[in-house]
């Protein structure tokens, strides 16, 4: 597999301390959250985790990769909604490794126009073609 150049336009920063029990800050103060395993993986679930953050944004970029895609093709997403779902689990090899479900809703557009856009949407993501070939991605029009 090739790896993407990239002509960056912006770089995010956050620093973990204590790993999936601590806390995670961006370097602007914009975000500071207490992660902690979750109870079905024997933590507190006192906070958030990796995978929920992960799951935040690849929703959200999903949905802006999304918009892209209906400005291009001059469609109506009024209403859309993409939800994440990230799986955690352990891998043939012993490691860990993720799985991803998303999960849209275009309730302007009809079956087949909401499954092309969301197919389209999954080339433009950042976040899919970073995964892409590593995890299990399943888009699902809902």
């Amino acid at each position: 597999m090739t790896i993407q150049s990239v002509d960056v336009l912006y770089t995010a920063v956050a620093t973990a301390e204590n790993g999936r029990d601590g806390r995670v800050a961006s370097d602007d103060g914009k975000l500071d959250v207490v992660v902690n395993p979750p109870k079905e993986l024997g933590g507190s679930g006192a906070g958030t985790n990796p995978e929920q953050l992960f799951a935040a944004g690849y929703s959200a970029c999903f949905q802006s990769a999304l918009g892209v895609v209906a400005r291009r093709e001059g469609a109506d997403i009024t209403g859309s909604r993409v939800t994440a779902r990230v799986g955690l689990g352990k891998t043939a090899g012993g490691g860990f490794g993720l799985t991803v479900e998303l999960a849209v809703s275009i309730p302007a557009v009809d079956a087949a126009t909401a499954h092309d856009l969301v197919e389209k949407a999954h080339q433009v993501c950042p976040y899919s073609n970073a995964t892409r070939g590593n995890i299990a991605v399943e888009l699902t029009v809902v």
